[in-house]
Parts: C-alpha cells; structure tokens; sequence
C-alpha cells in the first residue's frame, strides 16, 4: 500500500529540542530494507561478511575521514542491519547525527548499486536500507560499556536477535529490548529516539 499523509501519521520517536550535534556518544543502528540478509550470515555464532558486509565496514571506517569531529567506536555488521558507536568530539553546526547517517546511507547505497550492477550483487527494492534508523543517546560510563559489549556480541546471539528476520517492522520498540536494556536506561527513561533519514 503506497503511503497516504491523510491515512498513515509517521510520527518522530526522536527526543524533542535535543540537539544531534551535541558533543557525547550515540549508538545507532540501521536496517536492510525488509531485514533482506544482504550482508553475509551467521555459522555457528561466527559472522561470515560477504564482499558487501566489508564495503559496509569500509564506509565506517570512512566516516572519520567525511566528519571530522565524528570518532568511529565500536562496529559490527550483521547479515541485515548494523550497529555502532559514533562519538561528536566537538559541536560542530554542519556536522549531526541525522547527517552523518543519511551519508553512511548515501555511500553504502551507491557502491552496493555498483556491486549489483558490476558484481551480482543480490538487488535490492527501491532501498537498501530501511527509512527510519534507531539512535539512543549514551548518557554514562556503565551505559556505554554495555552497548559496547551488546555490540561485540551480537553474532552470538543471532538466533534469538529480534532484527534477524522479517517478523516485526523497525520501530523504537523493537530496539528498546535488549540484554542490557536495564543497565542501559540511567536517567529521564526518554532517551530512545528514531529518525526518517
């Protein structure tokens, strides 16, 4: 069904007046457009990237590079979405977390369109990644720390991994639910916030 304004509300999960330029720690997370598994898979707790996985992780280590106030932390792409950590060093007015993002996308996007193309990449419909992106605000040490290991340790936990299949749509709900969820969550309890990038 195409998206009708009248019928279908998206509404922002962002937090309201925070500015995403801010110095500190986000983690974000973005997904394969129909959590399509196009960049490699899991054996027995063991992430196997294909060639499109490493251009995902080439592009991370290129964010640097793009953003210079923007430090690249911890990092894993599984076999359909990705997660990582990304530090604003100093605010900077051209530099946010929705912009960062939208050229990660932008990047990714294009040279997996030259894999399909140039390659036999896998096509994918109309997007490779879903609209929305997940980013929670790091708030403290402790918080941090268990993100971090949350990363690290993602391929272990693949088959019980709520984004490994087509089950639910990406909304903040489902990202909200992790091991560490009750570690994670210091302070004010709204720090869960989306975006249409």
């Amino acid at each position: 069904m195409p998206y009708v304004p009248t019928i279908h509300h998206r509404r922002s999960i962002r937090l309201k007046g925070y500015d995403y330029s801010s110095q500190g720690a986000y983690f974000v997370t973005l997904c394969a457009q129909n959590r399509e598994h196009f960049f490699g898979h899991i054996n027995d707790g063991t992430l196997c990237l294909n060639d499109a996985g490493q251009m995902v992780e080439r592009w991370y280590d290129e964010v640097g590079r793009k953003f210079p106030v923007v430090e690249c932390g911890e990092m894993v792409v599984m076999p359909n979405h990705f997660h990582c950590i990304w530090h604003i060093t100093k605010q900077d007015a051209d530099t946010n977390i929705p912009t960062v993002v939208q050229w990660f996308k932008t990047m990714t996007t294009n040279e997996y369109i030259r894999g399909v193309k140039g390659l036999g990449w896998p096509p994918f419909n109309k997007r490779l990644w879903q609209r929305n992106y997940f980013e929670r605000i790091i708030r403290n040490e402790q918080a941090y720390e268990n993100i971090r290991r949350y990363i690290q340790t993602n391929p272990e936990r693949w088959e019980s991994d709520q984004l490994r299949g087509n089950g639910s749509p990406l909304v903040g709900a489902d990202l909200r639910v992790c091991p560490y969820d009750h570690d994670i969550r210091t302070d004010h309890g709204a720090d869960d916030m989306g975006a249409d990038t």
